[in-house]
């Protein structure tokens, strides 16, 4: 995939979008007028083919276009992924760019499909360029949002003018993003324009005017306008126009509206954007207003008249002064104010229509402030304070009154503790026992005292020297808590986690100023707010092996939620052990004597034989059952059954179909396995997961967000129901605000909810990876279909028969046959069956596991190379893998030409964008070559020499491999695959033959030694 770029291209009625793409690989380098052709151009069918996947016009112009680029040479652009802030020698050189120019009505659209926050394998999609221009998007739909645009009109004759949107910048919000995005455009963006030289804040300004202009007209609709119509009409009939159009009309008209625009506008004309060369208004002070409270019981309210610094705000200059000082520019620490009385005079002029009590203070000659009563500041603070600073002026409020979070306010504050009750399992809806109390600030004030407060009949109040506003709906819910104070509000553990936390900030209509825990709870609260380590339990001696520092967290981490009776989210990456986790966790309670329920493991049918292997290895106390097959128990003989085992694995595609047998179980524990088969709360396994009765729920996967954050919720919403609210309000709340509009307070809100209840841990994060072996051989045990297994046993029998009548020469061709063929169904019925192509993966145990891991390890960024020493099923491989992700997949054989070989692997090891699967045959792949790149090596069938795949898995496991790698050897149960592996680990002389002499070992054994090998073991 491509890296994209583009920025805006200014002219002069508009402007448009240049879009190009750069890849890794150089091309031959023509020139064009001396100027050379970026030799990592994106052709125009690529670019074409990836635009027309967002629903972009095949009419789009492809121009050529002339920009400056960091280069080492003049023979060589950087590639963008190679720019860092150590590169050395770098010049901006010309570079010849070929690409797709979009009008600013289809680039929109574009720019607002882009998210802000991307996955993984989205990350290296965008140049920081486009990226750039998303951001801007997206200020000027806040700036929309807001009202911060003005109709506009500039003559171009004495007949005609130009209507325009203009932006208004007349806020501290906004100036202050102007100076942050204009010092972070990247550079490139201002190299784009032709015979032109522009600053970053010119580029800047211009093209959110235009959008913004754009904008407003793609939304106002455009009624027809009736001949009769007058200039002013006519004029606003042209600003909402889809596009510019100039009006014309007679003279006087038009300088009348000029005059009556410019009139208008002249309080805040320093921060409408008329010329790109903005400069935060050439005057760098506006009008302040400063509430000063009385100082003593005789004196009042006055509001202060100032001016203020933009780029200061502590910057304030008293109208005494101003006064005093009848200059057209006055010097005021280092600073020159322009015109400052006049300056002065605007704002006030500005300010006094917004609140009309400013107005009769302008009588006066030279006004300093106005006098105000307690119910005029009362309304000032309430809402008024807040409007004039939306249109540009200054407001300081005392301490205490101000309306951000520091204003003083009545609050409440929670005293809470939590008794554990014998026989009662804790969890979300355990309820509290708590006392509240209602304070100013954080002082705590009795009902005599509160009453005192009513009795000044005032709406502002003194407490401690700080001034404080008394809310009627405060007032109001205050007296219900003393009238209610002998009623229970039921607060749970649920309420107590989000109001300490400060998800909810509010209680019975006040806002919760302190949440204090005793006890538990405050264990509880520590752990929430990490301010404590949890209690690391020992390793279960009946586990048998030792579990990495990391794992026996996690159990401890298990323990500690399944004691509080909340859902658990085990998310490590893969191959980190979460299989093992869980089995030390149920050994875990059994040494505690609380394992007295079984629990259930739903789990994807590709596994069901490696969960059961993997409890015989690591918890073999514990009595497996596994839940599958036509000869499964239903209904009562399943209840009774089961309350003889300790865990019970079943299937997801079980799950929905015999649920009315699994609901009849209480279990202790019920764990999904592969979690993201519930990614869709509307499937039937998702609905019939959330229906299963359980002490304790628990999802393991390796990605809780695949593509969108519902599936998060999805998840979420299994282990702890009703957490996250429900799904409509997840999307308003969390979901839309994060992915569309990379809403960053949201996430952290969102951060702060599900952390307590997911245990994350990654390969590369320093404390695991020195934790774990350079190299993690793993074996991947997988089932036959039904489909396979008839097809194995058919051929076994009848090869066995012709085998037993054969000798020599023919006898041993006929069995090496037979391996090759047992091996092709092992892969898969159509290779055997020499199929065109790969239909399904639940043909084939072995191609639905690799999918399910290659699915997890591409989400997690992650590459892999997949090692067969079959070509004709590495081509059917390729062809169904590049069809289920939607990506391309390498593939290297025997016939690969030699230059096309060399691409790949140049391609896999240096092109961010490279895809991340690389098939390879064992004889074409597996010596010589270096693809340090991959961090996972598949064997997808055995080749029986350990020495022939260690060879295969040194190709990413080799001197420059800079993270863990981990490889999957994959074998087949019940089949000859599962036998020959248990001689190969049992060291014995069979094994031994097999390391230097391939398959030939298995040509001299008897009919009846073959017959053992071979034949299925269909409890496998």
């Amino acid at each position: 995939m491509p890296t994209l770029h583009g920025s805006w291209l200014l002219a002069t009625e508009s402007c448009s979008f240049f879009l190009w793409g750069e890849t890794w690989r150089s091309q031959v380098v023509p020139t064009e007028d001396n100027i050379p052709l970026h030799p990592y151009l994106v052709h125009q069918e690529t670019l074409q083919e990836y635009l027309n996947h967002l629903n972009t016009s095949n009419n789009l112009d492809w121009q050529n276009q002339i920009i400056s680029l960091p280069s080492k040479s003049e023979q060589l652009p950087l590639l963008s992924q190679q720019l860092t802030t150590t590169n050395h020698n770098l010049t901006l050189q010309p570079w010849c760019i070929q690409g797709f120019n979009l009008t600013i009505t289809e680039a929109l659209p574009w720019l607002a499909s882009i998210p802000l926050t991307s996955l993984p394998q989205e990350q290296q999609e965008y140049g920081d360029d486009i990226r750039f221009w998303c951001h801007i998007y997206r200020w000027s739909l806040d700036l929309l949002a807001r009202g911060k645009f003005i109709p506009h009109l500039t003559l171009a004759t004495e007949t005609t003018a130009q209507t325009h949107w203009r932006l208004l910048l007349d806020n501290s919000l906004d100036q202050a993003r102007l100076v942050k995005f204009t010092r972070l455009m990247p550079l490139v963006c201002t190299q784009y324009q032709p015979n032109q030289s522009y600053s970053a804040q010119y580029l800047l300004l211009s093209v959110l005017s235009a959008i913004v202009d754009q904008q407003i007209r793609n939304y106002l609709d455009s009624p027809p306008l009736s001949a009769k119509a007058s200039t002013l009409q006519k004029w606003l009939h042209t600003l909402s126009q889809p596009v510019k159009t100039k009006l014309t009309a007679p003279s006087q008209e038009l300088k009348r509206i000029e005059t009556s625009l410019n009139n208008w506008i002249l309080p805040r004309q320093e921060y409408i954007v008329i010329n790109p060369d903005y400069q935060l208004g050439e005057n760098q002070f506006r009008l302040c207003l400063v509430l000063t409270p009385p100082t003593d019981i005789e004196s009042d309210w006055q509001l202060q008249y100032n001016l203020q610094a933009l780029d200061a705000p502590e910057l304030l200059l008293d109208a005494a002064t101003i006064w005093q000082n009848p200059v057209s520019e006055l010097v005021y620490q280092g600073r020159t104010i322009t015109q400052p009385q006049e300056t002065l005079l605007k704002g006030l002029g500005l300010a006094s229509r917004l609140y009309p009590p400013i107005a009769s203070s302008l009588e006066a000659k030279q006004p300093h402030n106005c006098i105000l009563s307690d119910i005029e500041v009362y309304q000032f603070i309430r809402g008024l304070a807040q409007e004039l600073q939306n249109n540009g002026l200054g407001v300081i409020l005392p301490d205490g009154l101000a309306s951000d979070t520091h204003q003083r306010r009545l609050g409440v504050k929670i005293s809470a503790t939590l008794t554990e009750k014998s026989g009662q399992r804790l969890g979300l809806k355990s309820l509290l026992d708590y006392q509240l109390a209602i304070t100013v600030g954080e002082q705590v004030i009795s009902e005599t005292e509160f009453k005192q407060l009513l009795a000044a009949q005032s709406p502002l109040v003194k407490v401690n020297d700080q001034w404080l506003a008394l809310q009627p709906s405060d007032v109001q819910a205050a007296q219900a808590i003393f009238r209610q104070s002998q009623q229970p509000l039921n607060l749970s553990v649920e309420d107590g986690i989000r109001l300490s936390t400060g998800v909810e900030k509010v209680l019975a209509k006040l806002p919760v100023v302190k949440f204090e825990a005793q006890g538990i709870l405050q264990e509880l609260l520590d752990y929430i707010n990490n301010n404590q380590a949890l209690t690391i339990i020992p390793q279960p001696e009946t586990f048998q092996g030792q579990l990495r520092s990391y794992q026996l967290r996690g159990v401890s981490w298990l323990a500690f939620l399944d004691r509080w009776g909340f859902g658990a989210c085990l998310a490590d990456d893969m191959g980190l052990g979460k299989t093992p986790q869980l089995l030390a966790f149920l050994l875990h309670l059994q040494s505690q004597q609380h394992l007295v329920k079984p629990s259930l493991v739903v789990c994807p049918t590709s596994v069901l034989n490696n969960w059961e292997r993997e409890a015989d290895k690591f918890a073999p106390t514990l009595k497996v059952l596994v839940h599958h097959g036509d000869k499964r128990y239903q209904g009562k003989e399943f209840s009774k059954k089961v309350a003889k085992f300790d865990l019970v694995v079943t299937s997801y595609s079980l799950l929905y179909r015999d649920l009315t047998t699994l609901q009849s179980v209480e279990w202790q524990i019920v764990a999904l396995d592969e979690a993201q088969n519930i990614k869709n709360p509307s499937a039937k396994q998702s609905q019939a997961a959330r229906q299963l009765k359980t002490d304790f729920r628990l999802a393991l996967t390796g990605t809780p967000v695949e593509n969108r954050l519902g599936e998060l919720w999805s998840i979420i919403d299994f282990i702890n129901p009703g957490w996250l609210g429900n799904r409509q309000f997840f999307q308003s709340r969390f979901a839309i605000p994060i992915e569309k509009h990379g809403d960053n307070q949201s996430l952290i809100a969102l951060r702060s909810l599900i952390s307590p209840f997911i245990l994350r841990r990654l390969k590369t994060e320093p404390e695991i990876s020195q934790d774990l072996p350079e190299k993690q051989e793993m074996n991947v045990f997988c089932g036959l279909s039904v489909e396979q297994a008839q097809l194995y046993q058919k051929l076994v029998d009848e090869s066995l028969e012709t085998i037993d009548e054969l000798d020599g020469i023919q006898r041993r061709a006929t069995i090496l046959t037979l391996l090759l063929h047992l091996k092709q169904i092992c892969n898969h019925p159509a290779h055997f069956l020499k199929a065109k192509s790969l239909d399904s993966s639940q043909r084939s145990g072995k191609l639905l596991r690799l999918e399910e891991m290659l699915d997890e390890l591409i989400v997690s960024g992650d590459r892999a190379l997949i090692f067969t020493q079959f070509s004709e099923w590495g081509k059917l491989l390729q062809a169904y893998l590049t069809h289920k992700f939607k990506t391309e997949v390498l593939f290297l054989y025997g016939a690969t030409r030699r230059n096309q070989r060399q691409e790949m692997i140049d391609r896999f090891q240096n092109d961010p964008n490279a895809p991340s699967i690389f098939i390879l045959s064992l004889k074409a792949g597996g010596t010589g070559l270096n693809l340090t790149r991959a961090n996972h090596v598949f064997h997808i069938d055995r080749w029986w020499n350990p020495a022939v795949e260690n060879q295969a898995t040194d190709r990413a496991f080799r001197l420059g491999q800079t993270r863990n790698v981990q490889v999957h050897k994959f074998i087949c149960t019940g089949t000859l695959e599962e036998r020959i592996h248990e001689m190969i680990e049992s060291k014995k002389q069979l094994a031994e033959q097999t390391i230097t002499s391939g398959e030939d070992w298995l040509t001299e054994l008897d009919t009846n030694q073959l017959r053992d090998l071979l034949l299925l073991d269909r409890d496998g």
